[in-house]
Order: C-alpha cells, then sequence, then structure tokens
C-alpha cells in the first residue's frame, strides 16, 4: 500500500515538472516570420521585437551569406539611417519613393543620376561625388562618415568595401541586379523600409507596384494575337548579345504574351550568339525590342549594314531605352526600371498591343528613328 501511495507521489511530481519545462519552453519560443514574397537574394526575418537582414546573394555565385540585425541596442546597423552614401543609380528612386533622398549625402559618377530631383541636391554640393563604382574614393567616404554604405561586389573580395568597413563604417553588398524576375528585383525597396524603419511604407508602396504588375499582366492576355520578339545587337566582332529564356528580360516578354523568339533557351543571364543565328530564326520579327545601346538607326548601319535585313528594322518597329536620359546623360531606364517593373511591362505591351493600353504614354521606350 505504501509503495503504490509512493508511485503515485512520485507520478504526480513528474507530471508537475514536466508541464513547468513546457510552459518554460513556450515562453522561450521566439516568433520568427519572413516578409519576403518574391526577392530570393535577401530575406527580413522578424522575431519579436528584432529585424533581422540577411543578404543570402551577396554576388554572382556566391556560397556565403551576410547576416545584420538592425535596431538601437546590440544592433550590427542602427537604425533609423540618418545619412547614406549608395553606390548605384537604382537606389535613387528607393529613396525617393521613401522621401529619404536628402539622406544621400555620396555617390559615385553623379552624372549618371537621371533623376530631377535629386540632381538638384547633387548641384547643389549636398551630394559628394566619390568616384567610381568600383574604386570608390575612400579618403572623401571616410570623411563624410555615412551611417551606412550601400555597395555591390563582383566576386568574394572587394579591396574598396574592405577598407570602408575597417574604418569603422558599415557596409551591405546589395545584391538587387542578380534577381530573376521584375518583382524580385523590386522587392528590393524594403530592405531600405527597413533600414528607415519604413517597413510599412515600403511594403505598401511594393505591393502597389505589384499589384498594377499583375493587372498588366491580366491586360495583356485579351490581346488575340502573338506577335514575335527580337532583342539585343552586336555587341563584339560578330556575336550578338540578347537575353535568354529564364532571364527576368524574357519574364517581360513572356508577360506581356509575345513570342519571344529564344523564349526556351536555358540561362537567367544573357545568350551570346552568332549573327548569321540571329538572322535565320529573327529576320522576320514583328518587333525588336531594345537593339543594344544604340539610339538610331543610322547608328546601327554605321555599325553594321546587315541590320537592315531584318523586318522590324524595315518596317520601322524597333524600341529602345536607350534614347530617354537625363540632363547628364544619365539613362532613366537603368534607374527607374528595376523598381517599377509595372511601367515597363506597360510599355512594351504598349508597344506590342497598342489597343489594349490606348490612354497609356511611353516611360521607358521610344520608337528609334
Amino acid at each position: 500500500m505504501k509503495i503504490t501511495l509512493l508511485r503515485k507521489s512520485l507520478f504526480i511530481v513528474v507530471c508537475i515538472l514536466i508541464t513547468q519545462c513546457k510552459s518554460k519552453e513556450k515562453e522561450q519560443v521566439i516568433e520568427s516570420k519572413s516578409i519576403i514574397s518574391h526577392a530570393l537574394g535577401f530575406d527580413l526575418v522578424k522575431e519579436n521585437n528584432q529585424t533581422t537582414l540577411i543578404i543570402k546573394t551577396p554576388y554572382p555565385k556566391s556560397k556565403e551569406t551576410f547576416t545584420y540585425r538592425l535596431g538601437n541596442d546590440n544592433a550590427d546597423i542602427k537604425t533609423p539611417i540618418n545619412e547614406i552614401v549608395v553606390t548605384s543609380t537604382t537606389h535613387i528612386p528607393i529613396l525617393e519613393l521613401l522621401n529619404k533622398e536628402k539622406t544621400l549625402i555620396g555617390f559615385p559618377h553623379t552624372k549618371y543620376v537621371s533623376s530631377e530631383k535629386t540632381r538638384v541636391l547633387i548641384d547643389s554640393g549636398y551630394v559628394r561625388e566619390l568616384g567610381k563604382e568600383q574604386s570608390l574614393n575612400t579618403e572623401i567616404l571616410i570623411d563624410i562618415k555615412p551611417d551606412l554604405v550601400v555597395g555591390f561586389s563582383m566576386g568574394k573580395t572587394n579591396k574598396t568595401l574592405n577598407t570602408i568597413k575597417n574604418a569603422g563604417i558599415p557596409v551591405i553588398i546589395n545584391g538587387d541586379w542578380l534577381e530573376e524576375t521584375p518583382l524580385g528585383r523590386a522587392e528590393w525597396i524594403k530592405v531600405f523600409g527597413a533600414l528607415y524603419n519604413e517597413n510599412k511604407k515600403a511594403d505598401s508602396i511594393f505591393n502597389a507596384i505589384k499589384k498594377n504588375y499583375l493587372e498588366a499582366i491580366d491586360i495583356a492576355k485579351k490581346a488575340t494575337n502573338k506577335p514575335t520578339i527580337l532583342s539585343g545587337a552586336i555587341m563584339s566582332k560578330d556575336i550578338w548579345n540578347l537575353p535568354a529564356g529564364e532571364s527576368f528580360v524574357a519574364q517581360y516578354l513572356k508577360d506581356a504574351n509575345l513570342n519571344y523568339l529564344w523564349k526556351n533557351t536555358k540561362g537567367k543571364g544573357s545568350l551570346s550568339l552568332s549573327f548569321e543565328s540571329i538572322l535565320d530564326k529573327g529576320k522576320n520579327a514583328d518587333f525588336w525590342i531594345a537593339p543594344g545601346y544604340f539610339t538610331s538607326k543610322e547608328q546601327m548601319l554605321n555599325s553594321n549594314k546587315h541590320y537592315a535585313e531584318f523586318k522590324a528594322f524595315k518596317n520601322d518597329r524597333i524600341y529602345s531605352p536607350a534614347l530617354k536620359k537625363g540632363k547628364t546623360g544619365g539613362v532613366l531606364y537603368f534607374e527607374l526600371a528595376p523598381t517599377r517593373p509595372d511601367l515597363v511591362l506597360k510599355d512594351v505591351i504598349k508597344i506590342t498591343h497598342p489597343e489594349l493600353l490606348p490612354a497609356y504614354k511611353l516611360t521607358f521606350f521610344e520608337k528609334m528613328k
């Protein structure tokens, strides 16, 4: 009888201990949640009151990731950022959308900035010139001492960025240019939203862009025909560079309900093919979208007279994003397009299915003359 009571007592004690342990375990559970839906190169994870930025693809074929804790206490990067240096024109529209362009205090090759709003800051001397992207003037940069430098790298080692970090200035390696989809690139606005404690605003802006993009896809589905598309141009000798079938450019053409003639090729970057193979397959393409850096038909013929053999050339159906520039020569497309894929898609639809967007005016592209 005593043994039975003892066993019952031990059983009750064990149950109490197990329950207490489980309660403590529940108290220690950290709720983590990713807020990224399209981008593959970064993640933003919220763990209770802590936000962590993870750069998953800092450079091509990277096998390393970089993790930054954002916040006030014990943070790798203190937020909100008050003064920043960015190194790509693609970041200028993001700063402006978040109303943070006045936090920009340094930029390499300022002449390439197209935005009129930021050009006012540059021309007034508020934004310091920092030289070239891959060889920043570190003396000036360290002198102005921003809260953060957003740079980019082609490989694991970047001496310039290491020098900046060793001077005690935080650096984030940005990889938005490696994203595989238009919406993936646009979602990088959330990185800057987190840096400025403007998460809700960044989410709202991205959601609006995404909504517009998806609506444009639905509009394109109403097209009754699928024009054939040629792209790219000869970049050196007899080699023609054009988007691969899995690239984000090819995605634009697919979403615009078009027949890109190289849509079934592999690769997320560019193809390098012979002129003869392009002529054979693309000679009768209905439209020629983005013919390299050319800005006129005459310029194309001066480069290679055989461009005249293409149907799109003969029918004046060549459209280029290289024609719309800022007052100091920066190309608007390279600056704004990554953040506004919805406008790029609408441009392509307007060019190839003009009846579907009768009131829309082209933002980036112009017909080449």
